[in-house]
């Protein structure tokens, strides 16, 4: 009792002040940090919610605690963060350990503890403060690859406790271990005509802008000539001294004739924020060419806390014969600085290039419910999934609903609902909606009622309903039936389903239940002896796989190993 009293008085001190410990927390691993990816950096659908580090390319390298707290969660999954533990210290923040390969010590044992009791790989777990206390330097994990990681890494942040906003860990002195003397790259200017009446540089579409790099590290673009209203947007990148390779920005700073405007900086963010990052950029352009322009604007507001819009919400009006000067600061945590100058000039040349022309009836108004039927789908829309209108390609062919290109960010579900009634009740059992992205298909979980099948949804593109006859498939990678295995530690499964994908597994040894370790990015399902399930002499596996229509596939042998020395 004593613990959490010191502890919650502390936490209230703390959060009192605005000022961030720089010599409390140590470094979660004992190598050289360096960065795969940084704070803020823009991700598919979200912002980075914190560092990743680098871990040589391999896996198993000692996390420890960077600094005294308690074990206040932990969650086992097979996506997302994979394997990840939060501790909760007493000055008041959290941080955040992911993709681990395993706990360490107490930790582990807790964390095998809880999934035979759950009988389940994922688990998410919340522990008081005197459950598990750690002190600064212990090992709590192992680094790993788990969830949805695309290499060895450890994922790390840093999280106010009491609103579990994410904060940016250079913060907290992380800016001293990794060294940063190098200017941010502006990669590309774009210019956008925000309004119909609106022409820049002869054109009605965003166009890109001429940009050239001075001896001092700046940049000077070309004349821009316009009329209406209308914005700008970037791509750039940073370097720091030691990571070598590109990272995301930390600040965006603009002016006009000389007095600050819109501006942004990636310092903390809220996890419900963070899907606003489709608003941030230009969606559109991103999903044709995979280029990520970061607007210096907002046409539509949004709920974007790392914004300060200014008075003019970064939107530039030339309505009369007169030059502007505008100026972009691109800056990265220790203030390296990066200067644009872009000269505007008020033009009344007529356009070359018009505006894309209008193909569609179908008018989606952002903030009322939208209603779209034909043959045998609906589509409701609620008020505010969109930030803007926009006309939306709806068709319906040979039982494909096409629903616009996925250009236009969606930030509420969508119900998408296909009626069925031809098939037969066996078969409305293995459908299901999905959506279609070149030769992939994607499961959605499906409400199904009679003969209607709905799903909710926050992308637009194809989706169709689907029907799955086949169970899925599970290969051993090493036989082992009749034979003793004394030598191997562990059973290493192949699973995978050709259409609606794995829903879930369950094995057991002697009738007892194993724990099975799913990888998903590698299909590869894993039990190891080291649980203790496995006997002496004579075992009985039994593997049962099935899929999200509950087709399933049952996979038995029998083996023999000695667990004597």
């Amino acid at each position: 009792m004593k613990f959490i009293w010191l502890f919650c008085s502390y936490t209230a001190l703390v959060l009192g002040q605005n000022q961030y410990p720089k010599d409390y927390f140590r470094s979660p691993l004992d190598i050289p940090l360096q960065l795969s990816g940084n704070f803020g950096e823009l991700r598919p659908n979200h912002f980075h919610s914190g560092f990743d580090f680098k871990t040589q390319k391999k896996e198993g390298f000692k996390v420890y605690a960077v600094a005294d707290g308690y074990v206040s969660r932990i969650k086992i999954a097979e996506n997302g963060y994979g394997k990840a533990i939060y501790i909760t210290h007493p000055n008041g923040y959290t941080s955040v350990y992911g993709h681990l390969q395993s706990g360490f010590g107490e930790v582990e044992k807790l964390i095998k503890r809880e999934q035979y009791k759950a009988k389940s790989y994922e688990i998410d777990l919340a522990f008081a403060p005197t459950d598990l206390l750690v002190k600064k330097d212990d090992v709590i994990a192992i680094s790993g690859n788990t969830g949805g990681s695309d290499g060895p890494h450890l994922h790390f942040e840093i999280r106010d406790t009491k609103s579990e906003k994410i904060i940016n860990p250079l913060y907290f002195g992380f800016d001293s271990v990794i060294k940063d003397t190098k200017k941010p790259i502006l990669n590309s200017l774009y210019v956008y005509p925000l309004d119909n009446n609106s022409v820049v540089n002869q054109s009605k579409r965003p166009i890109a802008v001429s940009i050239s790099q001075q001896a001092d590290g700046s940049y000077i673009a070309e004349k821009v000539l316009a009329n209406g209203k209308i914005g700008f947007g970037i791509t750039a990148i940073d370097y720091d001294d030691v990571s070598w390779n590109a990272n995301g920005i930390f600040r965006v700073q603009t002016f006009l004739n000389g007095k600050a405007d819109f501006s942004y900086k990636f310092d903390t963010f809220a996890f419900d924020e963070t899907r606003y990052i489709n608003a941030l950029i230009d969606y559109g352009r991103y999903k044709k060419l995979g280029q990520r322009v970061q607007k210096l604007f907002v046409e539509n507001p949004f709920s974007l806390s790392i914004i300060q819009p200014g008075k003019t919400n970064g939107i530039i009006t030339l309505n009369s014969n007169f030059t502007q000067n505008y100026k972009i600061e691109i800056a990265d945590f220790n203030e390296n600085l990066t200067k644009v100058f872009i000269p505007i000039e008020y033009s009344v040349l007529s356009p070359k290039v018009n505006e894309e022309p209008i193909t569609s009836k179908y008018l989606v108004k952002a903030n009322k419910e939208n209603v779209f039927s034909l043959e045998n789908v609906t589509v409701s829309i609620p008020a505010n999934t969109f930030l803007k209108d926009f006309y939306m390609d709806f068709e319906v062919k040979n039982g494909l609903l096409h629903l616009h290109d996925d250009l236009e960010p969606a930030f509420t579900n969508m119900a998408i609902t296909f009626e069925d009634s031809v098939s037969s009740e066996k078969d409305r059992q293995k459908m299901f909606v999905g959506s279609i992205n070149g030769k992939k298909i994607y499961y959605y979980n499906t409400k199904r009622y009679k003969n209607s099948f709905t799903v909710y949804s926050k992308y637009l593109g194809d989706y169709k309903l689907f029907k799955d006859s086949m169970p899925p498939k599970v290969k051993i990678d090493k036989k082992i039936g009749g034979q003793w295995i004394s030598q191997q530690n562990e059973l290493i499964f192949t699973i995978s389903d050709d259409l609606s994908g794995i829903k879930s597994y369950e094995g057991t040894l002697n009738g007892k239940w194993i724990l099975l370790e799913y990888e998903p990015k590698t299909k590869k399902l894993i039990h190891r002896f080291s649980d203790g399930i496995v006997a002496e002499g004579k075992n009985d596996l039994k593997l049962i796989v099935k899929d999200n229509v509950g087709n399933s596939t049952i996979f038995e042998t029998q083996f023999f190993r000695s667990q004597k020395p």
